[in-house]
């Protein structure tokens, strides 16, 4: 069974940035909208014959089939509303609902085949976030079904969520009684941690002690 992590934020809170420490040769980006990276992206590049370690995907049955077929230890999916979002586009001129369940269906099938990987691999998914009319947090959706049938965040033990707190980009590792983050009793000691993926990913790998593929 791998860890999955849920990475929630607004837009430029530094979900995408927290990536500029990561290991790009351990690490896969799948892309569900093609943009430049908001860091000195040196060693990240698109997937080619000659290598790479990025890729533009935002087919629910393709993505699931890059994370079972990659030796890279660590996947990170950004940005999954987008995925959600880019279907429902594509799919504005159906009548009816079947496509709503499609989405919703596409998108718990991610976050399972997320978690259900080698024990070794970790898998971030990054997303946006809206505020319910009660005034909560949550990971933004498309249709009813994602919000009354499936609440993604329970899908994960870690749940972080991104912030700006005095001009310094940081992540929430606790609830704040309105949003959705969680974390594992003792994996971070406090409430907001620097923005930086790599060690959140250190922290993971300690707490679960995670050993390194044969």
């Amino acid at each position: 069974m791998s860890i999955a992590t849920f990475i929630l934020g607004e837009s430029g809170t530094g979900k995408s940035t927290s990536m500029r420490s990561m290991d790009p040769a351990q690490t896969l980006l799948i892309q569900a909208i093609k943009k430049p990276l908001p860091f000195r992206s040196e060693g990240w590049r698109y997937i080619t014959k000659d290598g790479g370690n990025m890729i533009v995907q935002d087919d629910a049955s393709h993505i699931i089939d890059l994370m079972r077929r990659t030796k890279r230890d660590v996947i990170v999916i950004d940005d999954y509303q987008y995925i959600l979002a880019n279907e429902f586009m594509r799919r504005t001129d159906e009548r009816g609902f079947d496509k709503f369940t499609d989405i919703g269906k596409h998108a718990w099938e991610i976050i399972r085949a997320a978690a259900d990987l080698a024990e070794h691999k970790r898998v971030y998914i990054l997303s946006h976030v809206e505020t319910t009319d009660a005034g909560r947090v949550k990971a933004k959706t498309i249709g009813r079904m994602l919000d009354e049938k499936i609440t993604l965040e329970g899908m994960f033990s870690i749940v972080l969520r991104t912030a700006v707190i005095n001009d310094q980009y940081v992540f929430r590792t606790r609830n704040n009684g309105s949003d959705t983050v969680k974390t594992p009793l003792g994996m971070f000691e406090q409430e907001t941690i620097p923005n930086d993926l790599s060690a959140v990913d250190a922290a993971i790998v300690d707490y679960y002690q995670l050993a390194q593929a044969a």
